[in-house]
């Protein structure tokens, strides 16, 4: 799905990830509420899905109320919604990822970074930036985007 959608719009889904990410860190207390944020945020195939189901269902609807040309928009939803399932793109793809819906895989280096920086995965006992160790778990800086990393 990144790779349908435009470099400006894929690095400000990712500039709001490791802010969020960074926003939290200072905010351990946080943490806990956003993973629950974050079980609720529909990603981008969610919001594909109950889209078509609507549209579709719509046309249907319409078409055995009103007029049967309106079946048309049903056979067009589906065909985008195959379309989708065959490419990993659809027409309604750049206006979701516009505003601003993520993939599964972003919200979850999101969830991964946080719980990173919150100790779940931390069995070294070792410390250190945490920020930074998270941005690495959740691969957000092998995404295309560099992060400096801090000197101490």
């Amino acid at each position: 799905m990144r790779e349908h959608t435009a470099d400006k719009v894929n690095r400000r889904i990712r500039t709001r990830t490791e802010d969020s990410i960074r926003h939290y860190a200072a905010r351990k207390n946080q943490i806990a509420t956003r993973l629950d944020q974050l079980d609720r945020e529909w990603d981008v195939e969610r919001a594909i899905e109950a889209n078509a189901a609507t549209l579709a269902l719509s046309g249907v609807v319409m078409g055995a109320a009103l007029d049967k040309r309106w079946l048309i928009l049903s056979g067009v939803v589906t065909a985008f919604l195959l379309q989708h399932a065959l490419q990993g793109w659809c027409p309604p793809v750049p206006v979701l990822r516009r505003l601003g819906f993520r993939t599964a895989d972003e919200i979850n280096q999101e969830r991964y970074a946080l719980k990173a920086i919150r100790g779940d995965f931390d069995r070294s006992g070792r410390t250190g930036d945490k920020v930074e160790q998270a941005l690495e778990a959740s691969d957000l800086q092998g995404s295309g985007r560099t992060i400096p990393k801090r000197r101490r």
